[in-house]
């Protein structure tokens, strides 16, 4: 009998000890499920801010932005080529001075709008903030580009959603005015984001004040830019020739004449 009870507590104990030993298992599986999942959100955040940091719109001077030889090129904006699109630009009536450019894909248009900001500050949190203030019914959320608006406006009668977009750039900013589908989801919202990404900003050395529009232009296209190109190299070509130059080397007369020749080349250009 002694003999059995010894046997039933020699049992218990290491039952107690197995109960132990099991739970120090499942504490240290869960302090180890713990670490893997705060792994695991550290490398996904670090991918989301390496994706984002990847993402256009670009500055014309980043070593990443995409070759912009087939764009359209309207000065501060350099826009890819979406088929099926169609471009307009707003322009001041009396000046013609260029103040937006939309391009409408289907039954959306995404209006882009430049602007000079501080060479240390963001522009675009201190615009949010400005429009929230004035529309009580501009709501903030979060998009693919960061923070952006909902905002309705009235059209003809109608009350329409639009959704404002915000970059950062540097010494600009690009806001972005989607409406139509594009402001709500589906594939013209998928279209017009990536066009949005693919766009290229040429801020230029030009100071301006904080909210200024960057400058823009008629758009130029990429034939004619590579025309442009050629007629300069022609140019170049034809200057370095001196026209009716003499063989030989030169006497008092011939001199005059080259001389004569060079100083009346540029009245010339001039007149052209």
């Amino acid at each position: 009998m002694g003999l059995f009870g010894f046997g039933k507590k020699r049992a218990k104990k290491q039952a107690e000890e197995a109960v132990e030993e099991s739970k120090d298992v499942e504490k240290s599986t869960e302090q180890s499920d713990q670490t893997s999942q705060a792994d695991r959100d550290e490398t996904a955040a670090e991918q989301d801010e390496a994706e984002q940091s990847g993402k256009g719109p670009w500055d014309s001077l980043d070593s990443e932005a995409p070759d912009t030889d087939e764009y359209l090129d309207i000065g501060a904006l350099m826009l890819p080529f979406l088929k099926g699109s169609e471009l307009r630009l707003k322009a001041n009536s009396q000046t013609g001075d260029v103040l937006g450019a939309t391009i409408t894909y289907g039954s959306s248009s995404l209006e882009l709008e430049p602007f000079a900001a501080p060479k240390s500050l963001g522009l675009w949190d201190e615009v949010r903030a400005d429009l929230l203030k004035a529309n009580p019914s501009c709501k903030e959320v979060d998009g693919v580009f960061g923070k952006e608006l909902t905002l309705p406006v009235k059209v003809k009668g109608k009350n329409l959603l639009t959704r404002v977009v915000g970059v950062d750039g540097p010494r600009w900013m690009l806001r972005g005015i989607f409406s139509g589908p594009a402001a709500k989801g589906g594939k013209e919202k998928d279209v017009l984001d990536g066009y949005l990404a693919d766009l290229v900003v040429v801020r230029g050395d030009e100071p301006l004040a904080p909210r200024d529009l960057v400058p823009m232009h008629a758009p130029i296209t990429p034939n004619q830019r590579r025309g442009e190109a050629e007629d300069s190299e022609s140019k170049d070509d034809e200057s370095a020739q001196i026209p009716g130059r003499p063989e030989g080397p030169f006497d008092s007369d011939q001199q005059t004449e080259v001389k004569t020749t060079l100083s009346r080349g540029p009245m010339f250009s001039e007149v052209r």
